[in-house]
């Protein structure tokens, strides 16, 4: 192995991977806690007469988290929306050409809302903005939105710097 020379951009997609298994397990965690939650509210409710309180806030905080860290996930693992009917008529080159473009956009896209979240966050706490009934503040939610798509970020990196590849093979 000493020998042996490393691929940058494989090293690079391999430690973002790592870091993407390690924030799918926060998503996990958020999908869990709106399952405990939604248990403990409903039996609360009937048994008891006393649902959880803020459990409304709790679940929806709930949901950003694991909506956003399970975001970079279903990425890597190719389980978005792509509509691929047009460009699989195209030439292989021609193809690359429309992933540079949309890789470079989706990377544009996301290099925006990291940028936004993080003045949002700011926003949110100079402001000590809360959640309505359980008073919990919102701006460390903000700032996991943004966290979780940095990694997003990278596979677009990664994708458009081997779509570029692509089209200049010959």
């Amino acid at each position: 192995m000493a020998g042996e020379k490393r691929n940058p951009l494989s090293t690079l997609s391999r430690v973002n991977r790592s870091f993407i298994g390690w924030i799918e397990w926060v998503g996990v965690v958020g999908i869990l806690t709106m399952m405990v939650i939604t248990c403990l509210d409903v039996l609360g409710s009937k048994l008891i007469l006393r649902p959880v309180f803020g459990s409304i806030d709790i679940v929806v905080l709930a949901q950003v988290v694991c909506v956003s860290f399970g975001a970079a996930s279903t990425l890597i693992l190719g389980r978005h929306i792509q509509v691929e009917f047009f460009v699989i008529l195209l030439p292989e080159r021609a193809q690359a050409a429309v992933d540079v473009i949309a890789n470079a956009l989706g990377l544009l896209l996301f290099i925006l809302i990291v940028w936004r979240l993080s003045v949002y966050g700011a926003y949110m706490q100079t402001g000590a903005e809360v959640s309505a009934t359980a008073r919990i503040p919102l701006y460390p939610f903000v700032y996991g939105i943004a966290l979780a798509c940095v990694p997003i970020c990278m596979v677009f990196i990664l994708e458009l710097i081997h779509s570029v590849i692509r089209v200049t093979k010959k």
